[in-house]
This record gives C-alpha cells, sequence and structure tokens, in this order.
C-alpha cells in the first residue's frame, strides 16, 4: 500500500496540474457518487492526512480518495483525450475523472472515494493518529501515543494508522533499523527512542517525496532492510530477516536484521 509520502508526491503532482483551475469535466465513477458533475467547480488544493488525499474544492466540498493497495493517479493532457489521442478515460478501472483545459487527472483502481462538506472532513479523518507528515505535527504527543499501546509490538503499532497516520511497512522498517529496535519490543519499553522513531519516519517520508524517484534511503535503488531478506544489513553484514507483525487481516511483513535489532 503506497505510504505518506507517495500519497504527498501525487497531492503535489495534482496540484501542479489542477490547482487554482476550473474543471471542465468531473466525472465520479463510484457507486453513490455516479450522478455527480463537478464540471464548473475550481480545485482549491490538494491535501493530505496520513494515507488519505483530500481535493478541496472552492464550493465548500472536498473529494476525499485512497489509494489502498492498487490505486493511483494518472495525468494525461486534455487534448489528447479530446482529439482521440488517447482513449486513457475508458478504462473501466478508472474511477475519477477531474480535468482542466490542459490536464485531466484519472484517478485509477481507487480504493475509497467520499464527498463530503470541506468543514466535515472529520468524518473521514477523525479515527486517524496525528499524520506524521503535517507541518504542525506535535512529535512529543505522537510518541506518547505510541508508548501508551503497552505491551503491543512496536510494528504493529507504527502500523495501526489509529496510533499515527501515514507510515506503512516500508518506513516502519526503516525506523526501527535506524535505531536498531526490534519490531517485536513492547511499545512501552521504547520510551527512549519513541519521539525518535517519529522524527526519523518524518525525516526519511519527506525526503523521499522531496526527491526526483521515492527513496527511503537516498538511494533509490536500494533501501537499508526492506525488500532485503537474506541480503546483509549494511551495519553488520548479517543476512535481513522477515518477519510478520499484527494477525489476521492486519498481519504485515517486516523486514530487520537479526543483530542489530535482536529481542534480547
Amino acid at each position: 500500500m503506497p505510504e505518506g509520502d507517495i500519497v504527498l508526491r501525487t497531492a503535489r503532482r495534482l496540484d501542479a496540474a489542477l490547482a487554482g483551475q476550473v474543471l471542465v469535466r468531473g466525472e465520479l465513477r463510484w457507486p453513490d457518487l455516479g450522478g455527480t458533475d463537478l464540471a464548473g467547480v475550481a480545485v482549491v488544493v490538494n491535501a493530505t492526512y496520513g494515507k488519505h488525499l483530500l481535493t478541496r474544492l472552492a464550493d465548500g466540498r472536498t473529494l476525499h480518495t485512497h489509494l489502498r493497495m492498487e490505486g493511483r493517479w494518472r495525468l494525461v493532457r486534455t487534448r489528447d483525450l479530446m482529439e482521440g489521442r488517447s482513449r486513457a478515460d475508458r478504462s473501466p478501472q478508472v474511477r475519477s475523472v477531474l480535468a482542466s483545459d490542459a490536464w485531466t487527472a484519472l484517478g485509477i483502481d481507487l480504493g475509497m472515494m467520499d464527498l463530503l462538506p470541506t468543514a466535515e472532513e472529520r468524518r473521514v479523518l477523525g479515527h486517524l493518529g496525528p499524520d506524521v507528515l503535517a507541518d504542525d505535527l506535535d512529535v512529543r504527543a505522537a510518541g506518547e501515543r505510541i508508548l501508551a499501546q503497552g505491551d503491543r509490538v512496536v510494528a504493529e503499532v507504527l502500523l495501526d494508522q489509529t496510533v499515527v497516520a501515514g507510515l506503512g511497512t516500508i518506513y516502519t522498517a526503516e525506523a526501527l533499523w535506524t535505531h536498531r529496535i526490534s519490531p517485536w519490543a513492547p511499545s512501552s519499553s521504547v520510551e527512549d527512542s519513541a519521539e525518535e522513531l517519529v522524527r526519523t519516519a518524518r525525516r526519511l517520508m519527506l525526503r523521499s517525496a522531496d526527491s526526483r524517484t521515492p527513496t527511503a534511503t537516498g538511494d533509490s535503488r536500494r533501501s537499508n532492510v526492506h525488500g532485503r531478506e537474506r541480503r546483509p544489513c549494511p551495519r553488520c553484514g548479517t543476512p535481513v530477516g522477515r518477519g510478520v507483525a499484527g494477525s489476521g487481516p492486519q498481519a504485515r511483513q517486516i523486514f530487520y536484521c537479526p543483530t542489530c535489532q535482536s529481542r534480547t
């Protein structure tokens, strides 16, 4: 699932194409929104909260979308669609079509969509913890939320969007590796590092969002541990391991160094 850095990159691309522009086409191909026409409405800004994208409109409404596992936004030149050089908007996978005179944003395989008053965005965001990429993030408060989870393993807690919002398996693994913390350590045991975990995850994600291509390390060709099972840890050379945090539908694979991040 795309993490907060990817959602932020997406919002910036949509802003560059649509912010301040009046939509000439605005289709929502979603079961309870199929009759909605947003043509004639201006886009104010594309904001993010954790893994959620908020396209705020000048008529006081917000289009709330979530990429889930497969979703993405694609930009196509509006003229190419109008003149038949592209038929991308006709794909059954397209869930949203937002077009200005110059650019058309196609929401493909989106996993969630709501259209609601901007003043009521809390209806879809209120269950989430603080956004790790928010400009006004209170790092101390976020760290306290992690510690308050007691005996829950720390990887599971970092992945829980109701504790802190925006992290997924990549930045959970990379932040824990940075601080030599076992993914299965109890949250209450990371008292000296909880705030630093938040700061590190935020720093890595912002760097990725600001880079030419997504990167967990500053080098788009590699990570430190994520996806590197059996390859040497860049710090100690031990083969990277892979385990599972959480259970049932919430179970996620987590990569770690068995030596640097020993459970004992």
